[in-house]
């Protein structure tokens, strides 16, 4: 009886012990998974949270890797030859909570008749994987699942079978890529920038007619084109904002001029000058044409060529001003050109 107390004591330990050692490999099999990366890194201020699913499996890690193929390497993924990555390798993690797709390729066996090819294959589009294998699908021909005979030889491959419908056109879809779009933003601070629109591929899709000579290609004859879905462009703002002097927030019309470089002599014609064009408001717009500024330029963004903080620096519109009434020969002859005419 002593016995088996003490055995039923012993059986209790050791559930006891198993129970915690299972509950701490879950736990640390969580806390693995959810961050990756160390706890420095969770202060880094450009790291984002990428989250990887991988067959079934998800990681995610917090990051300041630039691409997808970083963050990859550095999670310590494997990928392989034929393994699809979505979005590809070279993109940009532009957003926190990114998602990153890996599909695994798999044995695939497509058979063409008497024609077998065997091929590693992460595409799950029978079509598609027939036109990796090297074989042409024409309009009307079937790629469908078949039941692998041949498992000793294929392993467990996915067997694919080809029915010719005697079909003589060819329909190919093709990728359009996306422009990069870059506008500037003087509300973002300069050397920062921000995607404001993802850029989406299109789609154009060719039909061409097949010659054949003895039973083999030799050419294709354009049938039809079309976009089907036209490319979005990608655009980032880049930020122009600089911070201002401290004379062009506190300054007036004549020591915004001064700083700008205007001569002293000049001073009085360009402050009046200023005064009837804008009331020397750095921000002013005209509701009708769209000049803007403290020399109502049109556009106003010519004057980013006087400086990027075109739009709310006053010294550089001056400045950009400066080079503007050099037609006339200078301040003094724009301004009575404005007083003749109404207009400079």
């Amino acid at each position: 009886m002593k016995l088996s107390k003490r055995i039923d004591k012993i059986l209790i330990s050791v559930v006891v012990i198993t129970l915690g050692l299972l509950f701490g490999s879950l736990y640390k099999v969580y806390t693995n998974t959810t961050y990756a990366e160390s706890d420095e890194a969770v202060e880094m201020t450009a790291a984002k949270f990428v989250t990887f699913y991988d067959n079934g499996e998800k990681l995610t890690v917090r990051t300041d890797a630039q691409t997808v193929g970083e963050a990859i390497s550095r999670a310590e993924i494997i990928v392989n030859e034929g393994d699809i990555v979505d979005p590809g390798l070279d993109t940009e993690i532009t957003a926190d909570n990114y998602f990153i797709n890996i599909y695994r390729a798999r044995p695939v066996v497509i058979r063409d008749g008497s024609v077998e090819k065997y091929l590693m294959s992460a595409s799950y589009d029978p079509a598609t994987v027939a036109s990796e294998a090297g074989f042409t699908v024409y309009d009307g021909d079937e790629v469908s699942l078949a039941i692998n005979t041949e498992f000793l030889e294929a392993g467990a491959a996915t067997v694919y079978e080809i029915t010719r419908n005697g079909g003589r056109t060819i329909t190919v879809d093709e990728e359009i890529a996306f422009a990069e779009e870059m506008v500037p933003d003087a509300a973002l601070d300069e050397g920062k920038t921000e995607v404001r629109q993802l850029g989406e591929v299109g789609l154009k899709r060719t039909t061409f007619n097949v010659n054949y000579i003895d039973n083999v290609e030799a050419s294709r004859e354009l049938v039809a084109e079309e976009v089907v879905r036209a490319p979005v462009n990608r655009v980032t703002a880049v930020g122009t904002k600089r911070e201002l002097p401290a004379i062009a927030v506190t300054g007036t019309c004549a020591d915004w001029a001064r700083a700008a470089g205007v001569a002293e002599a000049d001073i009085p014609a360009a402050v009046t000058l200023m005064n009837r064009e804008s009331g020397c408001r750095v921000d002013a717009r005209n509701a009708r044409s769209g000049a803007y500024g403290i020399p109502q330029a049109l556009p106003g963004h010519k004057m980013a060529s006087a400086g990027a903080d075109w739009e709310t620096n006053p010294i550089t519109q001056i400045r950009w001003m400066a080079g503007y009434v050099s037609r006339w020969g200078g301040w003094q002859g724009a301004l009575q050109q404005q007083v003749t005419h109404g207009w400079y």
